[in-house]
Protein backbone atom coordinates (compact mmCIF):
# COMPACT_ATOMS: atom_id res chain seq x y z
CA UNK A 1 0.00 0.00 0.00
CA UNK A 2 0.73 3.42 -0.50
CA UNK A 3 1.75 6.67 1.45
CA UNK A 4 -0.84 9.24 0.57
CA UNK A 5 -0.37 13.45 0.89
CA UNK A 6 -3.09 15.83 0.71
CA UNK A 7 -2.45 19.34 0.06
CA UNK A 8 -3.92 22.80 0.63
CA UNK A 9 -1.45 25.36 0.73
CA UNK A 10 -4.34 28.09 0.71
CA UNK A 11 -2.29 30.53 -0.74
CA UNK A 12 -5.14 33.57 -0.70
CA UNK A 13 -5.29 32.74 3.31
CA UNK A 14 -2.41 34.94 3.60
CA UNK A 15 -1.39 38.29 5.94
CA UNK A 16 1.32 40.54 4.75
CA UNK A 17 4.56 40.40 7.33
CA UNK A 18 2.51 37.64 9.02
CA UNK A 19 4.58 34.42 10.33
CA UNK A 20 1.87 31.92 9.21
CA UNK A 21 1.49 33.05 5.49
CA UNK A 22 1.26 30.99 2.14
CA UNK A 23 5.20 31.02 1.83
CA UNK A 24 5.51 28.34 3.99
CA UNK A 25 4.14 25.91 1.62
CA UNK A 26 3.52 26.99 -1.55
CA UNK A 27 6.68 25.46 -3.22
CA UNK A 28 6.35 22.06 -1.05
CA UNK A 29 5.49 20.00 -3.83
CA UNK A 30 8.11 20.82 -6.27
CA UNK A 31 10.75 20.68 -3.93
CA UNK A 32 9.00 17.19 -3.09
CA UNK A 33 9.66 16.55 -6.45
CA UNK A 34 13.17 17.98 -7.09
CA UNK A 35 13.82 15.37 -4.26
CA UNK A 36 12.58 11.81 -5.83
CA UNK A 37 9.75 11.74 -3.14
CA UNK A 38 6.86 13.00 -5.24
CA UNK A 39 6.13 10.10 -7.58
CA UNK A 40 6.28 7.74 -4.16
CA UNK A 41 3.23 9.42 -3.14
CA UNK A 42 -0.55 8.96 -3.68
CA UNK A 43 -1.96 12.35 -3.88
CA UNK A 44 -5.45 12.69 -2.65
CA UNK A 45 -8.05 15.36 -3.71
CA UNK A 46 -9.15 17.28 -0.24
CA UNK A 47 -12.92 17.53 0.13
CA UNK A 48 -14.37 20.72 2.10
CA UNK A 49 -15.67 19.62 5.66
CA UNK A 50 -19.38 20.25 6.11
CA UNK A 51 -20.99 22.17 9.15
CA UNK A 52 -22.34 19.20 10.25
CA UNK A 53 -18.40 17.57 10.71
CA UNK A 54 -17.16 20.65 12.31
CA UNK A 55 -20.00 20.84 14.82
CA UNK A 56 -18.22 17.97 15.86
CA UNK A 57 -15.90 19.60 17.33
CA UNK A 58 -16.51 23.43 17.34
CA UNK A 59 -19.49 25.86 18.81
CA UNK A 60 -21.69 27.20 16.30
CA UNK A 61 -20.73 30.39 17.45
CA UNK A 62 -17.15 29.57 16.26
CA UNK A 63 -18.08 28.51 12.68
CA UNK A 64 -20.25 31.46 11.90
CA UNK A 65 -17.44 33.90 13.65
CA UNK A 66 -15.18 32.47 10.62
CA UNK A 67 -17.54 32.88 8.21
CA UNK A 68 -18.73 36.28 9.17
CA UNK A 69 -15.45 37.92 8.81
CA UNK A 70 -14.13 36.34 5.96
CA UNK A 71 -17.26 37.36 4.05
CA UNK A 72 -17.43 40.56 4.78
CA UNK A 73 -13.67 41.05 3.87
CA UNK A 74 -12.05 39.65 6.14
CA UNK A 75 -9.76 40.99 9.82
CA UNK A 76 -8.85 39.94 13.16
CA UNK A 77 -10.68 37.09 14.50
CA UNK A 78 -9.25 37.43 18.04
CA UNK A 79 -7.23 39.61 20.09
CA UNK A 80 -3.64 38.54 19.05
CA UNK A 81 -2.79 37.45 15.77
CA UNK A 82 -5.00 35.31 13.88
CA UNK A 83 -6.59 36.49 10.86
CA UNK A 84 -9.33 35.66 8.08
CA UNK A 85 -9.10 37.09 4.54
CA UNK A 86 -12.41 36.62 2.15
CA UNK A 87 -11.50 33.25 1.43
CA UNK A 88 -10.16 32.02 4.80
CA UNK A 89 -13.53 30.17 5.75
CA UNK A 90 -13.65 27.98 2.56
CA UNK A 91 -9.77 27.14 2.63
CA UNK A 92 -10.24 26.49 6.35
CA UNK A 93 -12.94 24.27 5.60
CA UNK A 94 -10.81 22.56 2.89
CA UNK A 95 -8.13 21.97 5.22
CA UNK A 96 -9.93 20.63 7.80
CA UNK A 97 -12.00 18.44 5.33
CA UNK A 98 -8.36 17.48 3.81
CA UNK A 99 -7.14 15.64 6.82
CA UNK A 100 -11.06 13.62 6.92
CA UNK A 101 -10.34 12.60 3.41
CA UNK A 102 -6.89 11.27 4.48
CA UNK A 103 -8.68 9.80 7.49
CA UNK A 104 -11.22 7.80 5.08
CA UNK A 105 -8.09 6.42 3.15
CA UNK A 106 -5.98 4.85 5.64
CA UNK A 107 -9.26 3.49 7.74
CA UNK A 108 -10.85 1.74 4.45
CA UNK A 109 -7.04 0.26 3.42
CA UNK A 110 -7.18 2.27 0.32
CA UNK A 111 -3.32 3.64 1.53
CA UNK A 112 -1.24 2.86 3.88
CA UNK A 113 -0.34 6.26 6.24
CA UNK A 114 -0.68 9.86 4.92
CA UNK A 115 0.43 13.45 6.12
CA UNK A 116 -2.12 16.19 5.31
CA UNK A 117 0.04 19.06 4.32
CA UNK A 118 -2.33 22.15 4.72
CA UNK A 119 -3.07 25.23 6.17
CA UNK A 120 -4.38 27.22 7.75
CA UNK A 121 -3.08 24.97 10.97
CA UNK A 122 -5.36 24.22 13.88
CA UNK A 123 -3.80 22.64 16.95
CA UNK A 124 -4.75 26.22 19.09
CA UNK A 125 -8.91 25.90 17.94
CA UNK A 126 -10.55 24.94 20.75
CA UNK A 127 -14.31 24.30 21.05
CA UNK A 128 -15.16 27.87 21.19
CA UNK A 129 -12.46 29.92 20.97
CA UNK A 130 -10.12 30.82 18.18
CA UNK A 131 -6.74 31.68 18.74
CA UNK A 132 -2.97 31.07 17.74
CA UNK A 133 -3.34 31.50 13.61
CA UNK A 134 -5.81 28.55 13.74
CA UNK A 135 -9.17 28.66 12.10
CA UNK A 136 -10.49 24.91 12.16
CA UNK A 137 -8.81 21.96 14.52
CA UNK A 138 -7.87 19.98 11.62
CA UNK A 139 -6.17 17.00 13.65
CA UNK A 140 -9.43 17.14 15.61
CA UNK A 141 -11.63 16.75 12.77
CA UNK A 142 -9.71 14.00 11.36
CA UNK A 143 -10.21 12.38 15.05
CA UNK A 144 -13.80 12.55 15.25
CA UNK A 145 -13.90 11.39 11.35
CA UNK A 146 -12.73 8.48 12.46
CA UNK A 147 -15.18 7.73 14.79
CA UNK A 148 -17.93 8.92 13.31
CA UNK A 149 -17.13 6.94 10.53
CA UNK A 150 -15.11 3.98 10.82
CA UNK A 151 -16.03 3.31 14.15
CA UNK A 152 -12.45 3.95 15.72
CA UNK A 153 -12.42 3.41 19.73
CA UNK A 154 -8.95 4.69 20.51
CA UNK A 155 -7.13 7.35 19.05
CA UNK A 156 -3.58 8.54 20.25
CA UNK A 157 -2.72 12.48 18.94
CA UNK A 158 0.59 13.13 19.32
CA UNK A 159 1.55 16.75 19.19
CA UNK A 160 5.29 17.83 18.72
CA UNK A 161 4.78 21.17 18.11
CA UNK A 162 6.74 23.55 19.96
CA UNK A 163 3.24 24.98 21.29
CA UNK A 164 1.10 23.95 23.74
CA UNK A 165 -1.72 22.31 21.53
CA UNK A 166 -4.19 23.87 23.78
CA UNK A 167 -7.69 23.33 21.70
CA UNK A 168 -6.91 19.75 20.55
CA UNK A 169 -6.60 19.56 24.04
CA UNK A 170 -9.88 21.85 25.43
CA UNK A 171 -11.88 19.53 22.87
CA UNK A 172 -10.89 16.28 23.88
CA UNK A 173 -10.36 16.77 27.53
CA UNK A 174 -13.70 14.88 28.99
CA UNK A 175 -12.74 12.30 26.08
CA UNK A 176 -11.21 8.52 27.44
CA UNK A 177 -11.51 7.80 24.12
CA UNK A 178 -8.52 9.55 22.74
CA UNK A 179 -4.80 9.96 24.35
CA UNK A 180 -3.90 13.65 23.60
CA UNK A 181 -0.21 13.74 24.20
CA UNK A 182 1.72 17.28 23.92
CA UNK A 183 5.50 18.11 24.01
CA UNK A 184 6.01 21.82 23.79
CA UNK A 185 7.97 24.88 25.62
CA UNK A 186 6.68 25.84 28.95
CA UNK A 187 7.39 29.62 30.23
CA UNK A 188 4.53 30.99 31.50
CA UNK A 189 3.49 34.44 30.90
CA UNK A 190 6.68 34.40 28.33
CA UNK A 191 5.78 31.99 25.69
CA UNK A 192 2.35 31.29 24.28
CA UNK A 193 0.24 29.93 24.98
CA UNK A 194 0.90 29.52 28.30
CA UNK A 195 -1.25 26.42 29.27
CA UNK A 196 -0.10 22.86 28.91
CA UNK A 197 1.57 22.52 32.56
CA UNK A 198 2.26 18.43 33.62
CA UNK A 199 -0.98 18.70 35.84
CA UNK A 200 -3.26 19.26 33.35
CA UNK A 201 -4.42 15.76 33.03
CA UNK A 202 -7.67 16.14 31.98
CA UNK A 203 -11.22 16.07 33.73
CA UNK A 204 -14.01 13.53 34.21
CA UNK A 205 -13.66 10.09 32.45
CA UNK A 206 -10.98 11.84 30.25
CA UNK A 207 -8.71 11.95 33.42
CA UNK A 208 -5.20 10.67 32.39
CA UNK A 209 -6.12 11.18 29.10
CA UNK A 210 -4.25 14.60 28.60
CA UNK A 211 -0.64 13.90 28.62
CA UNK A 212 1.34 17.90 29.13
CA UNK A 213 5.60 17.10 28.54
CA UNK A 214 6.22 21.21 29.66
CA UNK A 215 10.01 21.87 28.29
CA UNK A 216 12.42 24.05 29.15
CA UNK A 217 14.43 26.08 25.89
CA UNK A 218 17.09 23.67 24.31
CA UNK A 219 15.90 20.53 25.04
CA UNK A 220 17.64 19.05 21.86
CA UNK A 221 17.42 15.40 20.14
CA UNK A 222 18.69 13.72 23.01
CA UNK A 223 15.99 14.90 25.31
CA UNK A 224 13.45 14.94 22.87
CA UNK A 225 14.48 10.99 22.04
CA UNK A 226 14.31 9.99 25.52
CA UNK A 227 11.06 11.56 26.42
CA UNK A 228 9.97 9.40 23.42
CA UNK A 229 11.73 6.54 24.58
CA UNK A 230 10.78 6.35 28.15
CA UNK A 231 7.41 8.17 27.85
CA UNK A 232 5.37 8.54 24.73
CA UNK A 233 6.59 4.83 24.18
CA UNK A 234 5.48 3.22 27.27
CA UNK A 235 1.59 5.37 27.30
CA UNK A 236 1.35 4.59 24.01
CA UNK A 237 1.27 0.66 24.40
CA UNK A 238 -1.14 0.74 27.34
CA UNK A 239 -3.45 2.74 25.80
CA UNK A 240 -3.44 0.64 22.26
CA UNK A 241 -4.31 2.94 19.69
CA UNK A 242 -6.14 1.80 16.80
CA UNK A 243 -4.58 5.24 14.96
CA UNK A 244 -1.97 7.60 15.11
CA UNK A 245 -2.77 11.23 14.70
CA UNK A 246 0.33 13.34 14.47
CA UNK A 247 -0.05 17.38 15.41
CA UNK A 248 3.43 17.84 13.31
CA UNK A 249 4.74 20.95 14.04
CA UNK A 250 8.72 21.91 12.86
CA UNK A 251 8.68 24.88 14.97
CA UNK A 252 10.77 22.85 17.88
CA UNK A 253 14.15 23.62 14.96
CA UNK A 254 16.80 25.33 16.63
CA UNK A 255 16.10 27.58 13.73
CA UNK A 256 13.15 28.45 13.52
CA UNK A 257 12.31 31.88 14.32
CA UNK A 258 9.29 32.03 17.04
CA UNK A 259 11.26 29.41 19.16
CA UNK A 260 14.28 27.91 20.96
CA UNK A 261 13.39 24.11 21.47
CA UNK A 262 16.63 23.01 20.07
CA UNK A 263 15.75 20.37 17.88
CA UNK A 264 17.46 19.22 14.79
CA UNK A 265 16.26 17.53 11.38
CA UNK A 266 17.92 14.40 12.42
CA UNK A 267 15.89 14.53 15.74
CA UNK A 268 12.86 14.93 14.37
CA UNK A 269 13.31 12.57 11.53
CA UNK A 270 14.33 10.27 14.79
CA UNK A 271 10.63 11.12 16.00
CA UNK A 272 8.87 10.33 13.02
CA UNK A 273 10.81 6.81 12.40
CA UNK A 274 9.41 6.17 15.88
CA UNK A 275 6.25 6.85 15.28
CA UNK A 276 5.81 5.18 12.55
CA UNK A 277 6.96 1.90 13.94
CA UNK A 278 4.57 2.31 16.63
CA UNK A 279 1.84 2.54 13.97
CA UNK A 280 2.94 -0.41 13.15
CA UNK A 281 3.25 -2.59 16.43
CA UNK A 282 0.02 -0.94 17.70
CA UNK A 283 -2.64 0.28 14.62
CA UNK A 284 -1.21 -1.65 12.12
CA UNK A 285 0.37 0.75 10.46
CA UNK A 286 -2.29 3.24 10.53
CA UNK A 287 -0.62 6.74 10.92
CA UNK A 288 -1.61 10.29 9.68
CA UNK A 289 0.57 13.29 10.59
CA UNK A 290 -1.23 16.81 10.10
CA UNK A 291 0.84 19.97 9.55
CA UNK A 292 0.72 22.57 12.23
CA UNK A 293 3.87 25.01 12.37
CA UNK A 294 7.18 25.74 11.45
CA UNK A 295 8.12 29.42 10.02
CA UNK A 296 12.29 28.58 9.16
CA UNK A 297 11.07 27.61 5.33
CA UNK A 298 14.29 25.22 4.86
CA UNK A 299 13.95 23.42 8.08
CA UNK A 300 9.75 23.04 7.62
CA UNK A 301 10.69 21.59 3.85
CA UNK A 302 13.40 19.32 4.98
CA UNK A 303 11.32 18.25 8.08
CA UNK A 304 8.54 17.29 5.85
CA UNK A 305 10.70 15.19 3.32
CA UNK A 306 12.10 13.28 6.44
CA UNK A 307 8.64 12.45 7.47
CA UNK A 308 8.00 11.49 4.12
CA UNK A 309 10.93 8.95 4.15
CA UNK A 310 9.99 7.66 7.77
CA UNK A 311 6.23 7.27 6.19
CA UNK A 312 7.42 5.43 2.89
CA UNK A 313 9.93 3.39 4.54
CA UNK A 314 13.35 4.67 3.10
CA UNK A 315 16.10 4.91 5.60
CA UNK A 316 17.27 8.19 4.56
CA UNK A 317 17.28 11.54 7.04
CA UNK A 318 18.72 14.77 5.19
CA UNK A 319 19.72 17.25 7.25
CA UNK A 320 21.80 20.25 5.73
CA UNK A 321 20.98 22.37 8.79
CA UNK A 322 23.15 20.12 11.62
CA UNK A 323 22.70 20.10 15.07
CA UNK A 324 22.05 23.34 17.33
CA UNK A 325 25.22 24.82 18.75
CA UNK A 326 24.07 25.18 22.35
CA UNK A 327 24.51 22.97 25.24
CA UNK A 328 21.06 20.67 25.59
CA UNK A 329 18.75 21.43 28.62
CA UNK A 330 18.95 17.78 30.67
CA UNK A 331 15.15 16.45 31.03
CA UNK A 332 15.75 13.62 33.76
CA UNK A 333 14.79 15.31 36.37
CA UNK A 334 11.09 16.48 34.58
CA UNK A 335 10.96 12.60 33.05
CA UNK A 336 11.41 10.82 36.69
CA UNK A 337 8.34 13.41 37.70
CA UNK A 338 6.56 12.78 34.60
CA UNK A 339 6.81 8.87 34.79
CA UNK A 340 5.77 9.01 38.49
CA UNK A 341 2.88 11.16 37.60
CA UNK A 342 1.23 8.59 34.99
CA UNK A 343 2.66 5.66 37.02
CA UNK A 344 5.33 4.40 34.33
CA UNK A 345 8.08 2.27 36.17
Amino acid sequence: MTTAAIYVPAVAHTKTGHPENQGRINQLLPFLDQSGMLPNLQLLEPVSATIQQLRRIHAPTLIERIREVATTGGGALDHGDTYATPQSYDLARLAAGATMTAVDQIMTGQVKNGFALVRPPGHHAEFGRISGFCLFNNVAAAARQAQSAHGVKRILILDFDVHHGNGTQDIFYDDDSVMFISTHLFLPRMFYPGTGDFQELGNGFGHGYTVNVPLMPNVGDVGYGRIFDELIQPLARQFKPELILVSAGYDAHWQDPLAMAGLSLTGYAQMSRMLVALAEELANGRILFVLEGGYQVQALSYGILNTFYALTGQDQIVDPLGTMPHEEHDVSHLLNQLKRHHLIY
